[in-house]
């Protein structure tokens, strides 16, 4: 075993090492007994058991997640090895076939999912935008860039980091050449302007691609709101799927703007489907009854600690309860969480009580999930955030 990389050697507590035992990639700071060493959040360590027995290595973290695991074999690592991470991962979405005349848009590292925890990749027509959620990750910004480029066929020509830590600030350029500003992107045939810079994350919700298609598909001769519409997606997918008006709402003057050049991008008139800069539970509240018969409700994270899950699901309540009392009968609802913390019972719970508040019967016509290019590991369970109702409303 290669010793000398380790910063630290983590011990772990008799009867935590469960977790580990699964392949969670987590080690919470409460399962640690000791730690031989003095590490730094980022630092690599290596975990063992009460007996010594080797267990992993991982990146050390100072928060409640004191460990983020990278490898479950004492493996060097070096460049070949997140090159070999990153090989798996673009092979993954290959075999997905999203690299294509039709779609230049998806993930290619979902964190935990790809053994890369603290790190999100985003592939835009040739440019990885890196988001850093870890120290261990960011610290090693420059490597992982090289190894991307070298691991992905020549397909990436340029490679921008962005860091949560320092979220209102500019990408970095990490390899390449930096692009104008905004970018444009193809997904399923539709043009779409991003821009990791201002815009949130690392500028697009590739997440929703497929809940995308199924809206467009139920769209043609419906009046559409698309509240939250941040980019104009959903906006964009109803009109190309023959929808007679859509009408984009976001609290973001920014957003209002994208959504609007991602209209007329794709050849759709802004006087007819108005971009609509306002609040969106006042925006619900003050429009009459019957003026839609489909509506989008894909909100920000309303929870991302469990102590406040509780009025983010009454929050919920409160939303689907008054899209449900305005939209047509016959109509269908689109509704969403990506509140990791709320899980699948914690969501459908909150939507029936908005039902019930409505006085609105529903049937679900689907239950939704985010993008197979986000697909996360069935050992931590985490990963799965996003989570969607289809609703049909009688």
């Amino acid at each position: 075993m290669n010793t000398t990389q380790a910063a630290a050697r983590l011990i772990l507590k008799t009867g935590k090492i469960e977790s580990l035992n699964r392949f969670h990639p987590w080690v919470f700071s409460g399962a640690i007994k000791r730690i031989e060493g003095d590490p730094v959040d980022g630092d690599l360590v290596e975990l063992f058991d009460n007996h010594d027995r080797f267990l992993a290595l991982g990146q050390y973290g100072t928060g409640s997640i004191a460990a983020r695991i990278i490898a479950w074999e004492p493996y060097i690592i070096d460049h070949e090895f997140w090159k070999n991470k990153f090989e798996t991962a673009w092979s993954y979405r290959m075999q997905l076939n999203l690299l294509n005349s039709d779609n230049n848009v998806f993930r290619l590292i979902h964190g935990e999912a790809d053994g890369m925890p603290g790190l999100i990749v985003d592939f835009y027509n040739g440019v990885a935008v890196m988001e850093f959620h870890a120290a261990g990750m960011e610290r090693i910004s420059n490597d992982l860039a090289k190894a991307l480029a070298e691991a992905t066929d020549g397909n990436i020509k340029t490679i921008v980091g962005k860091s949560k830590a320092n979220a209102g600030n500019n990408a970095t350029l990490l390899f390449g050449k930096a692009p104008q500003m905004p970018y444009e992107i193809i997904e399923n045939s539709k043009k779409f302007n991003v821009n990791w810079d201002d815009g949130q994350k690392t500028g697009f919700f590739i997440d929703q691609r497929e809940n995308r298609q199924m809206l467009g598909h139920y769209s043609k001769n419906r009046n559409v709101l698309n509240m939250f519409c941040y980019t104009g997606g959903f906006s964009v997918y109803a009109l190309s799927g023959g929808a007679t008006k859509v009408v984009s709402v976001d609290s973001s003057s920014k957003a209002i703007e994208l959504c609007r050049q991602n209209l007329e991008l794709n050849g759709f008139s802004t006087d007819k489907n108005k971009c609509i800069e306002s609040d969106a539970l006042d925006y619900l509240k003050a429009m009459p009854k019957n003026e839609y018969d489909i509506i989008v409700l894909d909100p920000p994270a309303y929870a991302k600690r469990v102590d406040t899950r509780h009025n983010a699901i009454q929050g919920y309540k409160r939303l689907n309860a008054e899209a449900l009392a305005k939209i047509k009968s016959g109509g269908f609802l689109f509704t969403y969480s990506c509140s990791q913390v709320v899980d699948r019972n914690h969501f459908n719970g909150a939507v029936t009580a908005a039902a019930i508040a409505a006085e609105r019967k529903v049937r679900v016509v689907a239950q939704l999930s985010q993008a197979p290019c986000h697909g996360h590991t069935i050992f931590h369970p985490e990963g799965f955030y996003l989570k969607g109702l289809t609703l049909y409303v009688e």
